[in-house]
């Protein structure tokens, strides 16, 4: 076989020799440019603007939720104020995670549990304040900072060095 040559079978596999490919002449002729609007058939009715107005926008088709994690929930417990959204099947273990968490005496929360506003009870809404123990009225009152201090002991055990 001659270089250059080339043999039937090794054309185009996939070539019909039946059906020889198109050549530029043998192609329809095609137009340049945009494509324009062809006019409407005169049977249609005609369209109708719609009246200028506000618009509503459209409803989303889904509506991801993010799961509830009753880690992450944990992770927020420290915080003066947490709200959370707690799923019915989670919320004994959250509470019993915040009443672990105030066994340490350092945060002391008061602790509100509602139903989320929905017409079955499957979610609740938890609202956790930070107290503080008033001694002297024998009390619980809301939290109060006192001020930012870098000693594990509170500000007042930095004014006595």
């Amino acid at each position: 076989m001659k270089r250059g040559v080339r043999r039937q079978s090794d054309q185009d596999p996939c070539a019909d020799p039946k059906n020889p490919p198109r050549t530029s002449e043998s192609a329809p002729a095609r137009k340049s440019g945009p494509p324009s609007r062809e006019a409407a058939p005169a049977d249609s009715p005609p369209r109708t603007p719609r009246p200028p107005g506000p618009r509503t926008p459209p409803a989303p088709l889904l509506k991801l939720e993010k799961p509830f994690d009753i880690d992450e929930f944990s992770h927020l417990l420290g915080e003066n104020r947490i709200r959370a959204t707690v799923p019915r099947e989670a919320l004994a273990e959250v509470l019993r995670r915040v009443v672990e968490f105030m066994g340490f005496g350092v945060y002391v929360y008061a602790v509100v549990v509602l139903p989320a506003p929905s017409a079955t009870l499957d979610k609740f809404i938890v609202e956790l304040d930070r107290i503080d123990f008033d001694a002297q009225k024998s009390v619980w009152v809301p939290f109060r900072e006192k001020g930012v201090s870098s000693s594990p002991f509170g500000p007042a055990s930095e004014s006595g060095r």
